[in-house]
């Protein structure tokens, strides 16, 4: 603030009148005042990127690029995954079935289905037992007990045992009947696992070799009838990457049948070609240090793939992603009123500021902050906060403001023109 000096009785004129323009002159701001805030935006702002997914390892759709270049899939993969070498994997994987929410295991009949309790030689020759059933189901017993119903009209108890069952049929399929009565077959066995010992609740596991499963896996990743190749590398990605899960989880799964880890259909998602190539590339994996590879994968990387944290997951430009994928140069809007929503303290929203990963390669961009201010303040959240606010496609964007900024500028992004 402006001092005013206090006046003396023995002060002469000139200083009363300095006193007196003083009091009429306008107070400074003070030095800690907070700098106006810029206008409120209220239209609504354009976000343009590339790719889809997190960018990570092999871009599906540069894979199916490579392979029309005539690369072969240990090429593929060795340009995805690099300083990574080749190893083997076999045995079998545990998989979460997360749709099956209810706490029962219901199957449909079939010849040579047996019921097994998980841990003993018991079993029980189903058809056998009542020919005329046409479900049979798993249900949990208070004090970590099970028993096994089969259904004429209604359902009936065939036997009650302490601990968990599984429904088997010789590695021929089952189906598991879904709530919606929706059914899905799947090799292997149907497990009713218990979570937690001696508690009601139960999870349906899928227990089968690792390469049974990834005939469910690779069509659900990648469309089965792209090239040969592509399809291949798919499978080794898949592999590896089960491979990888099962060495760090030890509970009563290992791996679930989402994009959360991988997509898994079952028998009921299998095709002829893709089994061929999870045929042709049998028990091959990736490793690394000689343990399996964390072999992230995505839909397509926009011409450049970003480091995932792993020596072999590095920044690098893509050409084969960058000549096929449809997913260069998408375009779509968030309007102030959602972002304001989603972030209260901001108030009104003033700008955003847009600040690149440091690990893009050359001619990428993907975000890893972004700073929201607005009338009541700011906030900054990473580049993947903001993705999934907003359900961009991927984390290569940029944000064009009222009047035409974009920000970062077009010439961090690079080039937003679709591929040919």
């Amino acid at each position: 603030m402006s001092v005013r000096r206090r006046l003396g009785s023995s002060a002469g004129l000139l200083a009363a009148c300095t006193a007196l323009l003083l009091a009429l002159m306008p107070l400074a701001a003070p030095a800690a005042q907070a700098k106006a805030p810029g206008a409120v935006i209220t239209t609504a702002l354009t976000v343009r990127g590339n790719g889809y997914g997190h960018g990570h390892g092999m871009s599906q759709w540069g894979a199916e690029g490579a392979a029309r270049k005539g690369l072969n899939y240990r090429q593929i993969v060795g340009f995805y995954y690099p300083g990574t070498a080749w190893g083997s994997a076999t045995g079998k994987v545990r998989v979460l079935i997360t749709a099956d929410t209810s706490r029962s295991v219901v199957v449909l009949a079939r010849a040579g289905l047996l019921a097994r309790r998980v841990g003993h030689a018991r079993t029980w020759k189903l058809a056998h037992r009542q020919p005329r059933a046409t479900r049979w189901r798993i249900v949990p017993v208070s004090g970590g007990r099970s028993k096994v119903q089969y259904k004429l009209k209604s359902w009936h108890k065939l036997a009650t045992v302490s601990g968990d069952l599984e429904f088997t049929a010789g590695g021929a399929p089952i189906s598991l009947v879904l709530p919606g009565h929706r059914t899905v077959a799947y090799r292997g066995v149907l497990r009713a696992a218990s979570p937690h010992a001696g508690g009601m609740d139960r999870d349906t596991v899928n227990i089968l070799p690792l390469d049974s499963y990834l005939k469910g896996v690779v069509p659900r990743e990648m469309p089965a009838l792209w090239h040969t190749a592509a399809v291949e590398a798919q499978a080794i990605a898949a592999r590896t990457y089960a491979a990888f899960e099962r060495t760090g989880q030890h509970g009563y799964y290992q791996i679930c049948d989402t994009s959360a880890c991988q997509v898994y259909g079952g028998y009921s998602g299998e095709n002829p070609a893709s089994n061929a190539a999870v045929e042709a590339t049998a028990g091959q994996i990736l490793t690394y240090g000689g343990q399996p590879a964390f072999t992230q994968f995505s839909a397509s990387n926009g011409g450049a793939s970003l480091a995932g944290g792993q020596p072999y997951l590095i920044s690098q430009t893509d050409q084969y992603d960058a000549a096929v994928s449809p997913y260069r140069g998408w375009t779509t809007t968030v309007t102030p009123a959602s972002i304001q929503a989603r972030w209260p303290k901001i108030g009104h929203l003033t700008g955003l500021k847009v600040t690149p990963s440091t690990a893009n390669a050359p001619g990428a961009g993907y975000v890893a902050t972004v700073t929201i201010t607005g009338t009541g303040g700011s906030v900054s959240v990473s580049g993947d906060a903001f993705r999934s606010f907003a359900g961009l496609r991927s984390t290569w964007f940029s944000i064009t403001l009222p009047g035409g900024t974009t920000t970062p500028s077009p010439s961090t992004t690079g080039s937003t023109t679709p591929g040919t």
